[in-house]
């Protein structure tokens, strides 16, 4: 509307500033009022709207919003018409925030978020929001929903649960904002920033940290250590045990093959003797005495007397040497019987 009066205007005061003569001191119709008519150009260049690419454009006449929206492309509209664009590309937007956690400790945090509108939703929320529709309704849930989300968390586990945070907020975001027809595309935190004294406190824990683990893995290695040389004992002893446990069983089974080879070679005694005592005959014994007999005569020979007792009576020999003396004795009796 602006713009037509402006164009109406301007035409007006040129044609009459073109009919006044300086010389004359008198106003009356000239050619060159002609030229009034560039202001009704202006005029000519408000019926024509052009909506850039990846925009929706909302046709308005005289502030009221028509059910009508422009596409991508040069438009037609009457003089009096107003057609505000509507971005419908995913746009970025970062947010710098100053918050606490549970534990009072502050925490700067870079929060980037992308966003769209969709062009059936375009008309509403320029109906009901406004263009300013990020300033008015995003930036200021955006900021809750951080605050909050980081709030729950101590400063130090802030760190380990960034992915989970972002997912908390996101969640948040994606409920509230729907509620005014925006989508939420993605967000991440970018960046997370300690006070000083609180970043030397971690990296002193961490450190205290990094030697505890590293005591601890070197007494492990040190308990592995004497553990396998424990074991290697253990392992020894039972080897050992076990070789003196086959070496006894090995010298029993050596002792028992002896004695079955000595029983074996006392049976087989037995058997021969047995056999040899089954083939001998008085008569095989008589041949055997004779050829083993030297010719001379026993000195002794053993027998039983009337009453059954072992007596020992002198051989043919010793008979013979007793008859050969015999006579000697008898004849030194008498003669010394007759000296009487």
């Amino acid at each position: 509307m602006a713009f037509i009066i402006l164009s109406l205007v301007t035409a007006l005061v040129l044609f009459i500033v073109l009919g006044i003569s300086v010389a004359e001191k008198k106003w009356k119709l000239r050619p060159r009022q002609l030229l009034s008519l560039l202001g009704c150009l202006w005029l000519i260049g408000g019926m024509f709207a052009v909506v850039p690419t990846g925009h929706t454009g909302i046709l308005t006449t005289f502030g009221r919003v028509e059910d009508t929206t422009l596409e991508a492309g040069l438009h037609f509209k009457f003089p009096v018409q107003k057609v505000v664009v509507m971005d419908n590309r995913t746009q970025k937007s970062v947010v710098d925030l100053s918050c606490f956690s549970s534990d009072i400790q502050e925490v700067s945090v870079r929060y980037s978020i992308n966003y769209q509108i969709q062009k059936s939703d375009a008309q509403n929320i320029y109906k009901t929001i406004g263009e300013e529709y990020y300033d008015v309704v995003m930036q200021p849930r955006i900021e809750v929903a951080v605050r909050s989300v980081i709030a729950k968390y101590t400063a130090e586990t802030l760190i380990e649960n960034r992915d989970r945070l972002s997912s908390q907020i996101t969640d948040i975001l994606l409920k509230e904002l729907s509620v005014y027809n925006i989508d939420v595309v993605n967000t991440a935190i970018e960046d997370m920033d300690f006070s000083d004294v609180f970043t030397q406190a971690v990296e002193a824990k961490q450190v205290a940290q990094q030697e505890k683990l590293k005591a601890e893995t070197e007494q492990e290695q040190k308990t592995m250590e004497e553990q396998a040389a424990a074991d290697r004992q253990v392992i020894t002893a039972q080897a050992n045990a076990e070789v003196v446990k086959i070496q006894a069983e090995a010298e029993k089974e050596v002792l028992q093959i002896q004695a079955d080879a000595a029983e074996y070679a006392g049976q087989k005694d037995a058997a021969v003797n047995k056999a040899l005592s089954e083939s001998l005959t008085e008569v095989l014994l008589e041949y055997y005495a004779i050829k083993q007999w030297d010719g001379k005569m026993p000195e002794f020979i053993a027998g039983m007397d009337e009453q059954g007792i072992l007596a020992l009576i002198y051989g043919l020999k010793n008979q013979e040497d007793a008859t050969e003396q015999a006579p000697e004795e008898t004849t030194e009796e008498t003669d010394e019987q007759a000296g009487e």
